[in-house]
């Protein structure tokens, strides 16, 4: 199942010179700048700001590794051609590095303001040169017990090579030499990821004085290189390409590639490399050159090597420091936890949105009942991502040896979960579980299961179809859709997008769902051009998305023709946005805002009024994919129509949330830029933060309200 991507489209009459989309990568910049805001966002408690600078870092971290290993494989391969924005590969690096540079500044300039802030606190981040002598002692102790053993100091010289340096590690560059001798040689230390980045020095209640790790061993260096003088210490760090280019004919043991693809990675070629604010000159270029790395890769920046270390600081049990934890509920319907889901399944479809509403309560409680239902005859699951400790496997492997038909549709190609789902491919596959990889050349990313009952009247499909992973920990920090459903139509469609993923299928038509890349891009084209013409026909016309990313220029296109036509179109795309809305002409009747908050927003909605006035009706559909060119062409995705009046009511009321934000939204300016919006004078911290989601939908929430 192959598609081509489709040419450009041509320019509407009367719409600007200037492009028409945004930058993909720019744009992507622009989220993370959304986030490193929320770290200096005074309303957030200390811990909580301390975590976004390590969630920004490791949103920076991935981008490297995918999308500037990929830009810069384009350049060196000779595709340095324009994208739609009209910019190319290497003048997006340029722009990117400026971006990137400037981002990274204010990162630390936050972490400076925040170190005082926790001292006041009581936490104390300290460098080895503000311990007094008896703890130094206490803490070079430490280092011999726990830390000396375990490090690998790696020289070069000519009996040896530069060694290899691991994606993402932390190090420090050392140039030693024998006594009273001009020569410097170059030696490398890894910091090891085993032990903890933050050593406790001492620790009286909720004060506590922590000391980073790569401190105490740069301070404990004559212990490594006894005899020998250490002239210069430069800790760095370095990121790889994780973009690897497949070759055809390599799909065909998928296992075995992705394995074969994983050693690629590690060894891939490097991107980055991340060096203090003043580093030193002849350790850095020693570095590059070995590397074959430029000036231009090179970010030096103050405050800590590695700010994903933050983490540990953020993770303190300091519960007046952070947001007060968070108790999904069980939604209305499954408060009984002794009544039977799949009766409960067959009175209404029922709505799930996570976190306010539990997951353990619902999608883990279907799967585990279906395991244990001696009724059940087969149970089938797609798992992109999953927890190490996932329930579901568990729950698999009990159906599997209690005798029922069990398949599960395990996508190994899930970036930088590859490796995890490997181990959970061989352990179902060693249990009874008919495991599937997929399509050949499709990435599975849908998010669907299925359990076939035996009951009086003959056999009945339940399945459960929503916007996020199988992932119980992620089902806590992102928010997501889901629904359960036993409708017969919605079922039959089920049953035949699983004969896709797990056999041979050239089935083209679905009933009620909507499958990438079988039928989704055409159906919601369809729905949109019947927007126009309600909107040229003076009926109510409106379309409302909510996504993670909006980058296909073909969906972009109908939605220009939308708004020209008179549609208003309301999108809120968390992250990267390539429309540019309200430009005249072209988009003036386009909105689009992000929201950044507590919670990751992850669940993607599509609305289209279908001629009705009232906003509950018209068509609803909750899905898996965002409309980009890999989720529509690249990727089996899948959305589900949402019929039962309730849940339609419930996705209007969420969307009146998201439209009442004015705390954690953020409106797309036609240039580009984000504007947060500001709650109106004298707005109490309640109205304020309807949207964000949290406060609104949790309140509604344990109120047992549709939400």
């Amino acid at each position: 199942m192959t598609a081509t991507r489709p040419a450009q489209p041509a320019a509407a009459p009367g719409a600007p010179e200037e492009p028409r989309y945004f930058n993909r990568d720019l744009s992507l910049m622009e989220f993370n700048r959304r986030v490193l805001a929320q770290a200096g966002d005074d309303s957030f408690p200390l811990l909580e700001r301390v975590k976004f600078l390590a969630i920004f870092a490791s949103n920076t971290d991935e981008f490297f590794m995918k999308r500037v290993g990929l830009l810069k494989r384009f350049v060196i391969s000779g595709l340095d051609t324009p994208t739609p924005d009209g910019r190319r590969p290497s003048q997006t690096l340029g722009e990117l590095r400026a971006i990137v540079k400037d981002l990274q500044a204010t990162q630390a300039r936050l972490w400076q303001q925040m170190v005082p802030e926790l001292a006041a606190a009581g936490v104390h981040v300290l460098t080895y040169d503000q311990l007094e002598t008896p703890e130094r002692d206490r803490v070079d102790q430490w280092y011999r017990d726990n830390a000396f053993p375990i490090l690998t100091p790696l020289a070069v010289d000519p009996g040896h090579k530069f060694p290899f340096i691991s994606n993402l590690s932390e190090n420090l560059g050392v140039l030693v030499g024998p006594p009273g001798s001009n020569e410097r040689l170059f030696a490398r230390i890894k910091i090891p990821d085993v032990l903890p980045r933050f050593v406790t020095v001492e620790q009286e209640g909720e004060r506590v004085r922590l000391l980073p790790l790569d401190e105490l061993v740069r301070h404990n260096l004559r212990d490594l290189f006894p005899g020998m003088t250490i002239h210069e210490v430069m800790p760095f760090r370095l990121t790889r390409n994780a973009s690897i280019e497949t070759k055809d004919g390599e799909n065909e043991n998928l296992y075995e590639h992705v394995e074969a693809e994983l050693q690629l990675r590690r060894f891939a070629s490097a991107v980055r490399i991340e060096a203090p604010e003043q580093p030193c000159r002849e350790i850095l270029d020693f570095v590059l050159a070995e590397l074959g790395l430029s000036e231009d890769d090179v970010y030096a920046r103050a405050g800590p090597l590695e700010y994903k270390d933050l983490f540990e600081i953020g993770n303190l049990e300091r519960p007046d420091l952070k947001l007060s934890p968070y108790r999904p509920v069980a939604p209305a319907i499954l408060a009984d936890e002794k009544a039977d889901i799949f009766a409960l399944i067959r009175e209404r479809d029922i709505l799930l949105h996570h976190p306010y509403e539990s997951f353990n309560a619902s999608v883990e409680r279907f799967i585990a009942a279906a395991a244990r239902d001696p009724d059940v005859l087969a149970i089938k699951q797609t798992i992109y991502r999953t927890s190490r400790d996932s329930p579901f496997v568990t729950s698999l492997i009990r159906a599997a040896e209690d005798g029922k038909q069990v398949a599960c549709l395990v996508e190994l190609r899930a970036r930088f979960d590859e490796q995890k789902n490997l181990r959970f491919a061989r352990q179902l596959e060693k249990h009874g579980v008919h495991v599937a990889y997929g399509v050949v050349g499709l990435k599975t990313h849908c998010k669907c299961s299925l359990v076939v009952r035996r009951e009086s009247h003959g056999l009945r499909c339940y399945a459960h179809v929503g916007t996020g992973n199988y992932n119980p920990a992620t089902a806590q920090l992102y928010t997501d859709l889901g629904l359960l459903t036993c409708n017969t139509r919605i079922t039959e469609d089920v049953v035949s997008l699983f004969n896709l993923l797990t056999g041979r299928s050239a089935l083209t038509e679905y009933n009620e769902l909507l499958v990438a890349p079988v039928t989704m891009r055409n159906r919601f084209n369809e729905l949109i051009d019947a927007e126009v013409e309600n909107a040229r026909a003076g009926r109510p016309a409106r379309i409302f998305a909510k996504m993670n990313a909006l980058e296909d220029t073909a969906m972009t296109e109908k939605l220009y023709e939308a708004s020209q036509a008179g549609v208003p179109v309301e999108l809120v795309v968390r992250g990267f946005c390539c429309l540019r809305p309200r430009v005249p002409g072209l988009s003036d009747n386009i909105r689009v805002w992000s929201i950044v908050g507590r919670f990751l927003e992850h669940s993607r909605v599509f609305h289209f009024a279908d001629g009705r006035d009232d906003p509950v009706d018209g068509r609803w559909y909750i899905g898996s994919g965002d409309w980009m060119y890999r989720n529509l062409n690249d990727r089996v995705e899948a959305a589900c129509p949402v019929y039962d009046l309730e849940a339609r009511q419930r996705l209007t009321k969420l969307r009146a949330v998201l439209q009442r934000d004015r705390k954690r939204a953020w409106d797309l300016q036609p240039s580009g830029e984000y504007v947060l919006r500001t709650p109106p004078e004298g707005a109490d911290e309640e109205s304020a933060e309807s949207g964000g989601s949290f406060r609104h939908l949790m309140h509604l929430a344990r109120a047992g309200t549709p939400v």
